[in-house]
């Protein structure tokens, strides 16, 4: 089959496509015929170990796993034995940061894990990404637990994880006030932002106003910027470490103090969290958003693409 491989860590040339074999799956897993997947910042973490620490899950030296890919949605082609869950032929989407894979043909899922059957309206491009803009906007979400009538601001609203955030902060009936550049203002609004903050001629943390979650979906701002806006009990999630390695740091010391706090979660993704984003989908409360799309032997052009920091949504790869 072929596949997208890399054996050393380095920047978008280091992947390359070529002819693998084809994986068998074990009795719990399923083997799954990839039609589509994406490139997306957990992607590129794993390929760059940009930050050492990744290098911890993924090999110290060099990449444990040599096919990278996280999202995927495809048709089971194979099952093992010992599989219930699913058949031959079901159309399938989820995520797999563990082992990776979906930058191929084909790749193997546990039937337990963060996977499950397509929702029948959408299309494999659209159903590939789904999961990893949404599971980390959903746990960060959750942490927060945001609630009815509350105010949320959720700056980076026009990546995979601000735009999902948008939706699903929306989805509880929360008030979004979003910060974007000049060209997004009228997509992020037709995703669920009541207010938009353009911050090409606004800084929004100089606006006068209090919200009860600030959610820094890009990393690019900081809780002392940002504590004047939140409210006494207000608070602070961003999905980066900050300006060195603050937030976590302050995850721990702030709920000490009391008042405006950071949180900083870890993220995770199971089975029951891939089927909440299903049901969102099904209900027409979520519909990722999609930048571009690139065919497998363009990837090395679509990590590029993302590492330019300017894609508004995701970037989705067709396999078939």
């Amino acid at each position: 089959m072929k596949a997208v491989i890399n054996t050393r860590y380095g920047p978008p040339e280091v992947v390359h496509l070529a002819e693998v074999g084809k994986p068998v799956p074990r009795d719990n897993e399923v083997l799954i015929k990839v039609h589509a997947t994406t490139v997306n910042r957990t992607d590129c973490g794993f390929r760059s170990a940009e930050y050492f620490i990744s290098r911890f899950f993924s090999g110290l030296i060099r990449p444990k796993n040599h096919i990278l890919g996280n999202e995927f949605a495809g048709e089971i082609e194979a099952i093992g034995q010992a599989v219930t869950l699913f058949r031959t032929g079901d159309k399938v989407f989820g995520y797999n940061d563990t082992s990776f894979g979906a930058h191929a043909e084909f790749m193997v899922m546990a039937e337990n894990g963060p996977i499950t059957t397509m929702p029948e309206m959408i299309t494999y491009a659209e159903a590939a990404p789904v999961t990893e803009g949404g599971h980390y906007a959903l746990c960060d979400i959750r942490a927060a637990k945001i609630k009815t009538g509350q105010n949320i601001l959720i700056n980076g609203a026009t990546g995979a994880i601000g735009s999902a955030a948008v939706q699903i902060v929306k989805s509880m009936g929360a008030r979004v006030t979003a910060v974007c550049n000049s060209k997004n203002i009228d997509l992020v609004k037709s995703i669920g932002a009541e207010v938009v903050i353009d911050f090409t001629k606004e800084d929004f943390t100089r606006i006068d106003q209090k919200f009860d979650v600030i959610f820094d979906a890009v990393g690019k701002s900081s809780f002392g910027k940002c504590r004047r806006l939140l409210k006494r009990k207000g608070i602070y999630i961003s999905t980066e470490l900050g300006y060195m390695s603050q937030n976590p740091f302050l995850a721990l010391i702030t709920p000490l103090i009391g008042g405006r706090r950071v949180l900083f979660p870890i993220p995770s993704i199971n089975k029951a969290d891939v089927n909440y984003l299903k049901g969102l989908v099904e209900s027409g409360q979520y519909k990722p958003v999609i930048d571009r799309y690139y065919t497998l032997e363009q990837i090395v052009d679509a990590y590029r693409y993302v590492e330019t920091g300017q894609k508004t949504g995701n970037v989705v790869i067709n396999v078939i």
